[in-house]
């Protein structure tokens, strides 16, 4: 009887696998296109989105001349350096405003996301006494805050921080959203780690940079960039506190100088002057490339941890 089984079955088995390799042939060939399309259609929006950029690089490198003739275009119409120039005018000033603004921005951004971290590392740990008060302390400026008025006494009657660095470092120290987002995810690190530290004899301090950081890594990245972007773009608090040019942010001398060229050109046009020899709308484009390259560098370097931190914005229930 066994024989004539395996006989049977060795028969079934080469009757019916030639009817199933084409099918298997046909999935495969239709997982291919469906891959195909996806990845054309991510192709397409990438471009879309390097689109504005690669407009903004040859507006900048365009004359005011054929910017006014044809308008915005993907490569210039003829090459010019005069907004680099014109922007370029006191080098010395672009470079201070450089150095302020890169000392800010990785200065600020390090303290911020330590203060930040500490902060959401206590309101997140269920056994801490006054977690409760303390969450409403630190999330209820999400929904009211005290207004400019307020904020400028302190900083410029009680702090004394006027014309000083820490004028620009100040005001997004604690930043309560950012705050609320590292909570969640340190809720969802698991409890038995800490506990197991304490039973080891670990203080609050090791357990904090020795196992909740490097597990909390994209998180931290995450919020570490987007408090990067914060200082970096920040030009409010330069024209609220800053009267010193040799503390100028880069965000805030560009307001001024884009200041400047409005009345520059709003004085040509009422004095009957040509305006097109003020290169108002390339200098514009210029401005942009040159604030916006050392944040694409930083952003180049913490990419990878998007991936995970994007899912930040799941808030987890008490």
């Amino acid at each position: 009887m066994r024989p004539t089984q395996n006989n049977a079955f060795q028969m079934y088995v080469s009757a019916v696998q030639p009817a199933r390799a084409p099918r298997g042939i046909f999935f495969r060939a239709r997982q291919r296109i469906s891959i195909g399309i996806v990845h054309a259609i991510l192709m397409v929006l990438s471009l879309l989105f390097v689109l504005p950029l690669v407009i903004v690089i040859s507006g900048s490198l365009s004359s005011e001349k054929d910017i006014s003739l044809y308008g915005y275009s993907l490569l210039p119409q003829h090459i010019s350096l005069a907004a680099y120039q014109f922007l370029f005018q006191d080098p010395n000033q672009i470079l201070s405003a450089y150095g302020v603004s890169i000392f800010v921005t990785v200065v600020g951004s390090a303290v911020s996301l330590l203060v930040m971290a500490l902060l959401g590392y206590v309101i997140s740990r269920r056994d801490f006494k006054y977690r409760r008060g303390l969450s409403f302390f630190s999330l209820f400026p999400l929904l009211f805050n005290g207004g400019l008025v307020p904020i400028y006494l302190i900083m410029t009657q009680l702090l004394h921080v006027q014309d000083t660095l820490l004028a620009y470092i100040f005001p997004y120290l604690v930043l309560p959203f950012y705050v609320l987002l590292l909570r969640t995810y340190f809720m969802g690190l698991p409890t038995e780690l800490i506990e197991a530290a304490k039973l080891d004899g670990a203080s609050e301090w090791r357990i904090f940079f020795q196992i909740v950081v490097p597990l909390s890594t994209p998180a931290l990245a995450t919020v570490g960039l987007f408090s990067m972007l914060t200082y970096w773009n920040d030009w409010f608090q330069g024209l609220l506190y800053a009267s010193n040019p040799h503390i100028f942010s880069l965000q805030y001398l560009l307001y001024q100088i884009q200041q400047n060229i409005t009345i520059l050109a709003t004085s040509a046009s009422a004095s009957d002057v040509s305006a097109i020899a003020i290169p108002s709308q390339s200098t514009l484009m210029a401005m942009a490339v040159v604030a916006i390259g050392p944040i694409v560098l930083a952003f180049l370097f913490t990419q990878r941890y998007f991936v995970r931190g994007i899912t930040l914005g799941g808030i987890k229930g008490e």
